[in-house]
């Protein structure tokens, strides 16, 4: 297995910096390349569908006027999920077959300007997808030197375990956090453990700011007392607690916000006391563990 420490603790998430979120100008986009790097976020997360098909092209052409040394960075991306924003699709639906995840990664290299991606993802699963096709089209990339690494998202253990019959998956990017805890008890991050794999983790900080109801109500009472223990910001215990887990579950944080960031790189820092990090769990599940 190549090294997976090359990525940064917390990685970039650029969903929101186009179309989707704050259409960034290719000026405002390189200042937050250059802001990431600076507060040790080296690696960028992307997806082919961001902006309807179109932010992985703005980062490129900001990328390549940047000036940024591309071994310094770790640029991945997605395929698999076809819109019908953006394309000329009928209805949302998944493509896997071995010749359009080719075209996908290539498109990607194209757009981003890079030789090769770091880390190569299938979004999400498709009931039709099927191992060997997937194999053959990774193998390819990972043999031509597109594709460093390859991983996969939102997928069951399973799932992954259907895939290694032919290919080797070395990460898995999903929904964690402390409103959405299941895969700690699901054996995703078993699986991680266990096979050496890189987690990650979209949406970390949950519903936590973003909703008012029973349970963010008790950790937002949790978190005020532990910021205040800890002189950081609520979010950064947040992403702390996170990081303590035996998996290493890397934030994938969506901020453009250049103080937000700044902030999220502090919690790589900041070790929860274990009874601290209890506290939080259950604050979220609204009882003591059993």
């Amino acid at each position: 297995m190549q090294n997976t420490d090359k990525y940064s603790k917390v990685i970039a998430g650029t969903m929101t910096w186009g179309s989707w979120g704050k259409q960034l100008s290719k000026h405002g986009m390189i200042e937050l390349m250059e802001h990431c790097l600076e507060n040790g976020l080296t690696t960028f997360d992307h997806a082919d569908i961001y902006g309807d098909y179109t932010t992985e092209a703005d980062f490129g052409k900001a990328f390549a006027e940047s000036g940024i040394d591309r071994s310094q960075i770790q640029l991945v991306t997605k395929c698999g999920i076809q819109m019908t924003s953006g394309r000329d699709n009928r209805l949302k639906h998944y493509e896997y077959g071995k010749d359009y995840i080719i075209w996908s990664a290539e498109e990607s290299l194209r757009k981003l300007k890079t030789e090769y991606l770091d880390l190569f993802l299938l979004h999400r699963p498709s009931p039709l997808m099927h191992p060997l096709e997937i194999g053959e089209a990774v193998n390819h990339l990972l043999e031509s030197g597109k594709i460093k690494q390859f991983g996969v998202s939102n997928f069951t253990p399973s799932q992954i375990a259907m895939l290694e019959s032919v290919v080797k998956v070395e990460a898995n990017q999903v929904e964690f956090s402390l409103t959405h805890t299941a895969p700690m008890y699901d054996g995703t991050f078993d699986d991680c453990i266990a096979n050496k794999r890189l987690a990650m983790s979209w949406s970390p900080l949950g519903l936590v700011f973003r909703e008012e109801n029973a349970q963010t109500v008790r950790i937002n009472k949790t978190l005020s007392q532990l910021g205040k223990k800890y002189g950081v910001e609520e979010s950064e215990v947040l992403l702390a607690w996170m990081l303590k887990h035996p998996a290493v579950p890397r934030p994938v944080i969506g901020t453009t916000t250049k103080e937000r960031i700044a902030s999220s790189a502090k919690a790589v820092q900041l070790d929860l006391e274990l009874q601290d990090w209890f506290a939080l769990l259950e604050a979220s599940q609204g009882q003591e563990v059993p």
